[in-house]
């Protein structure tokens, strides 16, 4: 009988399905069975918190207990009693390099590579909770800069494949092309930084001192930007001498996309960066006046000589 009566208790005590599982701020489910004691102590390891005190050192008298203070009441012996056993169960899932190298950065691997080659609009087949996840564990493991040093490995291995493949390409298809790379990885960046906030908030800004997002950026200046920028901005300046070689939204998106890249390329085409970043040529004065006029006349007549003059008539003809 009494042998019954402990099997229920374990039964009803177990955390079973019986009992509502809990969300913590970041929406991970934690039963009743330790879980969520083990986010506290991961918490307090991630902030570089000492290790939970007993009783007395709890008081700020460390050791106490140990030189004859009173003993604690049964609430406290209660609670040490909780804390030792999930304290236990989290040290039982620690995870090794081998863990991390075998079972945590390939799922992390692949998600990266389904987002730096996503197209805009496309499915994507990965769970972001559970990616989300494995960072928080790796992060609580203490595999931050190992995570860190395969990340930038990752992304700068894909960068220079895309930097090969614009090599490759033909000139007609050259900005086109760079414009479909650059968006692409600006577009990956607003799903990899997100991602990665745990380590970004607990090894690279408080080791490192350094952004996440900055560090991603720079790594496509210095491995394609840069690379391509003396090809690339000829081929801006006659595109936008010629008018309908290539559509302006993507004028616009290489020409910002290269200002936030580095500022001072600007000084490579001023007149170029101008129509699209305002203020950054300096103020008009008022004896360079004739000298503007003259540049919009010429404008004007590089305009007429391309047709739209011709185009201006027509659709006044319609619209008369």
């Amino acid at each position: 009988m009494e042998e019954e009566e402990e099997s229920m208790e374990e039964e009803g005590g177990g955390g079973g399905g019986g009992e509502a599982a809990m969300d913590d701020q970041n929406h991970n489910n934690w039963g009743s069975g330790g879980g969520y004691e083990r986010h506290l102590l991961g918490d307090r390891l991630l902030r570089g918190s000492p290790p939970l005190a007993g009783p007395a050192e709890a008081n700020g008298v460390p050791g106490a207990a140990h030189r004859g203070a009173a003993a604690p009441g049964a609430g406290a012996i209660a609670a040490a009693i909780n804390i030792n056993a999930s304290t236990s169960k989290f040290l039982m899932n620690v995870i090794t390099i081998e863990d991390y190298k075998s079972t945590y950065w390939p799922k992390l691997d692949s998600a990266i590579d389904q987002l730096l080659t996503q197209s805009p609009g496309d499915y994507i087949p990965i769970s972001y909770e559970q990616i989300y996840s494995c960072v928080y564990k790796c992060v609580c493991q203490q595999h931050s800069e190992q995570m860190y040093s395969d990340l930038i490995k990752k992304i700068t291995n894909h960068l220079e494949r895309v930097s090969k493949e614009l090599q490759a390409s033909p000139p007609d298809l050259y900005i086109e092309r760079f414009n479909v790379a650059l968006g692409q990885y600006m577009g990956a960046l607003q799903s990899i930084v997100p991602l990665f906030i745990y380590m970004n908030k607990f090894y690279i800004e408080t080791k490192l001192n350094r952004d996440l997002k900055d560090d991603l950026i720079k790594l496509f200046t210095e491995h394609v930007a840069e690379k391509h920028i003396y090809n690339l901005m000829p081929l801006l300046l006659e595109a936008q001498s010629t008018p309908f070689q290539i559509t302006p939204s993507t004028m616009a998106n290489i020409v910002k996309g290269l200002y936030t890249l580095r500022p001072e390329w600007v000084q490579m085409a001023p007149a170029l960066f101008s129509k699209f970043i305002p203020n950054i040529l300096p103020p008009a004065v008022e004896s360079e006046l004739q000298e503007y006029a003259a540049q919009d006349q010429k404008l004007q007549r590089e305009l007429m000589q391309n047709g739209f003059a011709r185009l201006g008539m027509l659709l006044c003809t319609l619209l008369g």
